[in-house]
C-alpha cells in the first residue's frame, strides 16, 4: 500500500437513480500508467474525474476516493482549449503558477526562479521553442501544443497524478507517437498517469495496467500484455478484435465531383491548394492528413460551407455555387455533409426522428407523414431502434448520434456523401460498426448512385477507400489508388505517416 498514490474503493455514482459507475476499484502507483478502456458511456471519464473530486451535477456518490501523495491531481482534457484562458498569453498563464511557488526566494531572485520553473515544466511536457510559445495566446497553438501547455500547468503545480482524457482522439499517427512519448516521459519522472482512451494501440504501447469498463463496471483488469494475449471476458475480446476492411482496387467510373485549381483562404492566409481532384461514381475517396492540413477546409468547400476560395467545384461537369445559400434544392441534396461532432449538429430540444425526417421534407418535398415513415425505416436500417429514434439527442450516445446524422444525410438521396472524421472519438466496437455501414452503403447498396468522401487522420480507416488523397500543410501532396498509396507511398510526408502508423502498431505489440 505504501507505493499507492491514489485509490478508489467501491465507487458508485448515480444520476436520477441510474448507476453510471457501479462498484469500481482502482489503485494508482507512481511511475505507472493505468488505462481505463471501454465504449462511450462505460464510465471511464466519471471514474477518472472522481480522482479530482469532480462528479456530474446532481449525482449521488458512494465509496471512497483517497489520495496519499502530496500535490493536486492534474487533468489533461480531451479539448484543452476549453480550460485555457483565450485572453491571456501562455507565459502569463504559467508565470501566475510559478510566482506563487517562489515567494520564499529573495525578492531579487524571484523572477529568475519563476522563469526556471516555467521553462523546466515546458521541457518536461516536451514543448519545443519555449520562448516563442510563451508569447502566444492559446488559439495560436495547435491542439497538441495546447494539450502540452495544460500538462505543463499540472507539472508546475506539483501534480503526482495526471489524468489524461482521450489525449489522442482525432490525432494522426505522427501526433499519437509524440503523445505516447510525452506521457511516457511524465511517468518516467515518477508521476502516476491515468489514461482514459479509446485508442487501443496507444493503450498497449503505453499502459502498465488496464481496466476494461462496460456499463459502469470493471469487467476485467490486469497487466496490459496478459489482457491482450489472453482476454477472459467476452467484451474484452470484442474490443480487441482487429478485423480489418480489405483494400480493393480503384473504381473506374465517370467523374461525379471535380476540383479544379482550388485555392482556399482564411482571412488573408492561404490554407489549401488543390490543383485537381476527382471523385468518381460509386467510389470512396479518403482524404488523409494531420490536424490543420486542410482536410476539413476542402470538405467544406465541396459542401458550400466555405466560400472563400478561387477555382471550381463541379458536380456532373457543372460548377457548383461557392456558397450554400446560392445552391438550389437539387444541388443541396446532391452533396451532403456528416459532421465530426454529431451532437452539435442536432437541436437538443427536438426528437432525433423529427430532425431526420425534416431532410426529406425540405430537400425532396415529401409530406410530413411520409417523411417520418421513411426516416424511421432509415434509422432502423442503420441500427437505431424506434425507441431511441423518438428520443432527444441528449439521450443518445455519440455512436448512436453518428448513425442518426448518417440517416439524415441519406434521406436527401445524395450523389456525394462527405463524412468528416466521423469515427474519431468512438470506441473500437462503435467505430467498426460505423465503418461497416459505410462500406455497405458504397459497395453493396449504393452502386453508382452514391460516392463517398471520407475525411480522416487514420490510415487504418482510409483502408476502406478506393483512392487516397494526402494533404500536408494545406497542399495536396499525393493521390492515387489506395492499394498503391498504402503499399508504396511516394511523398516524404506520406512515408512518415505510414512509418509512424507502423511504428505505433509495433510498439503496441512489444
Amino acid at each position: 500500500m505504501s507505493d499507492i498514490v491514489a485509490e478508489i474503493r467501491e465507487l458508485r455514482v448515480e444520476i436520477d437513480g441510474r448507476a453510471i459507475v457501479d462498484g469500481v476499484n482502482l489503485r494508482v502507483r507512481p511511475g505507472k500508467v493505468t488505462a481505463l478502456v471501454g465504449a462511450s458511456g462505460s464510465g471511464k471519464t466519471t471514474t477518472g474525474l472522481a480522482l479530482l473530486g469532480e462528479y456530474p451535477a446532481g449525482a449521488r456518490v458512494a465509496g471512497d476516493v483517497r489520495l496519499t501523495a502530496d500535490g493536486p491531481v492534474g487533468y489533461v482534457p480531451q479539448h484543452p482549449a476549453a480550460v485555457l484562458n483565450p485572453a491571456r498569453r501562455v507565459g502569463a498563464l504559467l508565470y501566475d503558477i510559478a510566482r506563487a511557488q517562489v515567494r520564499h526566494v529573495p525578492r531579487a531572485e524571484r523572477r529568475a526562479a519563476a522563469r526556471e520553473r516555467v521553462l523546466r515544466a515546458l521541457s518536461d511536457a516536451q514543448l519545443q521553442d519555449a520562448e516563442a510559445l510563451l508569447r502566444r495566446h492559446p488559439h495560436q497553438l495547435s491542439g497538441g501544443q495546447q494539450q502540452r501547455v495544460v500538462l505543463a500547468q499540472a507539472l508546475l503545480l506539483g501534480a503526482r497524478v495526471v489524468v489524461a482524457d482521450e489525449p489522442t482522439t482525432g490525432q494522426d499517427a505522427l501526433t499519437k507517437s509524440r503523445v505516447v512519448e510525452q506521457l511516457a516521459a511524465v511517468a518516467a519522472r515518477g508521476i502516476a498517469v491515468v489514461l482514459l482512451s479509446h485508442d487501443l494501440d496507444v493503450v498497449r504501447a503505453l499502459a502498465d495496467e488496464v481496466l476494461v469498463m462496460r456499463e459502469g463496471r470493471v469487467v476485467e483488469s490486469g497487466p496490459v500484455e496478459r489482457l491482450w494475449r489472453a482476454p477472459r471476458h467476452a467484451w474484452t475480446r470484442r474490443l480487441l478484435d482487429e478485423r480489418r476492411v480489405p483494400v480493393r482496387d480503384a473504381v473506374d467510373g465517370r467523374p461525379v465531383l471535380e476540383v479544379r485549381d482550388l485555392t482556399a483562404v482564411h482571412g488573408t492566409t492561404t490554407v489549401l491548394r488543390a490543383p485537381r481532384l476527382t471523385l468518381r461514381a460509386g467510389e470512396c475517396l479518403a482524404v488523409v492528413g494531420r490536424s490543420g492540413s486542410g482536410k476539413t477546409t476542402l470538405a467544406r468547400c465541396l459542401a458550400g460551407l466555405h466560400r472563400d476560395f478561387a477555382g471550381e467545384v463541379l458536380l456532373d461537369g457543372s460548377a457548383l455555387p461557392r456558397s450554400l445559400r446560392r445552391r438550389g434544392r437539387g444541388q443541396l441534396a446532391a452533396v451532403q455533409y456528416v459532421f465530426q461532432d454529431a451532437r452539435a449538429a442536432f437541436d437538443e430540444h427536438r426528437s432525433v426522428l423529427d430532425q431526420v425526417a425534416r431532410t426529406a421534407v425540405r430537400l425532396r418535398g415529401s409530406g410530413e407523414r411520409e417523411a417520418r415513415e421513411e426516416a424511421l425505416r432509415a434509422l432502423v436500417d442503420l441500427g437505431l431502434p424506434e425507441g431511441l429514434a423518438r428520443r432527444r439527442p441528449g439521450e443518445l450516445s455519440g455512436g448512436e448520434l453518428q448513425r442518426a446524422a448518417l440517416a439524415r444525410a441519406l434521406l436527401a438521396r445524395p450523389r456525394v456523401l462527405i463524412c468528416d472524421e466521423i469515427t474519431s472519438g468512438l470506441d473500437t466496437v462503435s467505430r467498426r460498426a460505423l465503418l461497416d455501414l459505410l462500406v455497405g452503403l458504397v459497395r453493396d447498396g449504393g452502386g453508382d448512385d452514391l460516392s463517398l468522401v471520407l475525411i480522416t487522420h487514420d490510415l487504418d480507416t482510409a483502408r476502406l477507400a478506393d483512392r487516397i488523397a494526402v494533404l500536408d500543410a494545406g497542399a495536396l501532396v499525393e493521390q492515387g489508388a489506395a492499394r498503391r498509396v498504402l503499399a508504396e507511398p511516394r511523398h516524404p510526408f506520406t512515408v512518415d505517416l505510414m512509418e509512424a502508423t507502423t511504428r505505433l502498431g509495433v510498439e503496441s505489440r512489444l
